[in-house]
């Protein structure tokens, strides 16, 4: 079934955020938003033919605020605004997150409280639903006055300047437009400042980590589990009664996944007796306690940026009093709740790849496994795992660097009108450098569990499990001996990213997705 979209200003769902990340679909406004847009609208006509001075509206910006702008000229105030602003670098925005930007802006102007004329959300979504994706550099914000230069590449776009990228590929703006029968904007008093106030760059960065999360929390949890049977570990650890004592909420409900995943494992059974072991180490043993800590700080972060998708974050801002509207400026463009779930994110996506790592050095360590030394027939003349965990380890490594907080920084801009920042967009945007390590680990934990497993035929794992493991050596096959190995990672990260390897088992994860 296609998935399509009628937003409801101040109504998106976590859902509507995940299929707008995952698909282009169809856009629609509710009908319902347009009185509220046009009486806005209307408001900040009225202030300028009174004449009255009033931020953003028919004055300068920043420092300028006190420059009092001629009627006259109010036009080109606004497009001199988004020239001026569109100084970003680096790698353009992928399409998914252009995609969660433009709805995200779209729905926070529906609101009504921006000043904004029908026009602008209407040629919005016309770029939306033509795949008309604006080219926005990925650097170049400092998460407050709002996301303005990624912000204002995306308006750009609408005014037929610079480039856009449809079907993948980067293409003048004015002739994309052009071709798909969308006229460029010429903005007026106000819509210029309100395009490019707000955190919704940031936040879509952010929404993308938080995507990513699940993926790497799921898959987390398989890769765990299928070590845990390899290394003939034990499954008492995942006692409930172990977990509601504590009353960790993650924790209980992670041992809970544990429990099904593990359910059922002949390998199990077969050292239920006469296993010397007393305890597994903590990277088999607590998994518990750190996914469930892990899902508790995602679910956290999921919290507050959805608040945010659907936050009205311009500045000044439009409010009814009795018969009059009055203008009032605030700082709701300041992205300090994204930056810090931004960071939680961070801290969890590390931590699912760090206990990952150790459990890939536990399963070629023939010491503590039991396993053949490197997971590989004939070991000597065949290396096996060794350098693979060598790459987990250097991800996980530079994991650790990369999650140290964004929020903790901040520099003065603007002259020090603007002298606290969040560094929300750098904090969002490193999530998928992050994500991107954390799936690698995960992928040679895949495979090296996956080996162990093999070795331990003809006892089967767990159903769930060999689920898993079939899955996996359609892409991947045995490890009988050395063999170019960069391929074989790169399938089992791609298979982790895109959730192939957690399909299997999508009833045990769907409270992962509120």
């Amino acid at each position: 079934m296609t998935f399509s979209l009628t937003l409801k200003p101040g109504a998106l769902t976590l859902s509507d955020l995940r299929q707008v990340w995952n698909h282009a679909a169809p856009l629609a406004l509710d009908r319902d938003a347009y009185p509220v847009i046009d009486a806005s609208a209307a408001a900040v006509r009225a202030i300028v033919a009174q004449g009255d001075a009033a931020y953003g509206i028919n004055t300068g910006f920043g420092l300028l605020a006190k420059t009092r702008i001629p009627d006259d000229q109010l036009e080109q105030l606004q497009r001199n605004l988004i020239l001026s602003h569109s100084v970003g670098t680096g790698e353009l925005l992928s399409d998914a997150v252009c995609r969660l930007i433009m709805l995200m802006k779209i729905g926070s102007l529906a609101r009504g409280y921006s000043g904004v004329r029908p026009l602008i959300i209407d040629t919005l979504i016309a770029l939306y639903n033509a795949g008309i994706m604006p080219a926005i550099p990925a650097k170049g914000s400092v998460g407050a006055s709002g996301d303005l230069a990624p912000l204002s590449h995306m308006t750009l776009a609408m005014l037929g300047v610079g480039q856009v990228r449809v079907h993948g590929i980067l293409t003048d703006a004015g002739a994309a437009l052009q071709a798909a029968g969308i006229a460029p904007v010429v903005l007026a008093a106000k819509e210029g400042l309100a395009l490019i106030n707000g955190t919704q760059v940031s936040t879509a960065l952010a929404l993308h980590g938080l995507f990513m999360a699940e993926r790497l929390l799921e898959a987390g949890f398989v890769a765990g589990a299928l070590s845990l049977d390899a290394a003939k570990g034990s499954d008492a650890p995942f006692d409930a009664r172990v977990h509601e004592v504590r009353g960790q909420p993650g924790q209980i409900a992670a041992a809970a996944i544990y429990r099904q995943l593990v359910a059922g494992s002949a390998i199990r059974a077969s050292h239920l007796v006469g296993d010397e072991r007393v305890q597994d180490p903590y990277c088999l043993r607590c998994q518990p306690q750190v996914m469930g800590a892990c899902w508790d700080i995602i679910g956290n972060a999921a919290r507050t940026l959805l608040i945010e998708a659907n936050a009205v974050t311009d500045n000044p801002l439009l409010f009814k009093d009795g018969d009059l509207s009055v203008v009032v400026s605030g700082g709701n463009f300041h992205a300090e709740p994204v930056a810090f779930a931004a960071d939680t994110l961070a801290l969890a996506i590390a931590e699912i790849g760090s206990i990952a790592e150790r459990r890939i050095a536990l399963l070629i360590d023939a010491t503590l496994s039991g396993l053949p030394p490197f997971l590989v027939p004939e070991p000597g003349v065949n290396s096996g795992f060794m350098i693979a965990h060598v790459t987990a380890a250097a991800l996980a490594s530079e994991n650790k660097s990369l999650a140290h907080p964004g929020s903790v920084d901040t520099i003065p801009t603007s002259a020090n009108q603007e002298d606290h920042v969040s560094m929300a967009t750098y904090a969002a945007r490193r999530l998928d450098d992050m994500a991107q390590n954390t799936a690698v680990i995960i992928g040679i934990e895949l495979m090296a569990a996956a080996q162990g497993i093999d070795f331990h035929r003809p006892l089967t794992t767990a159903p769930h499990l060999e689920h898993v493991h079939a899955q996996l050596r359609r892409s991947v096959p045995f490890f009988d001996a050395d063999r170019f190995f960069a391929p074989d990672i790169a399938a089992a990260k791609d298979m982790v990213l895109r959730g192939e390897l957690s399909a299997a088992c999508r009833d045990l994860f769907a409270p992962l997705h509120p």
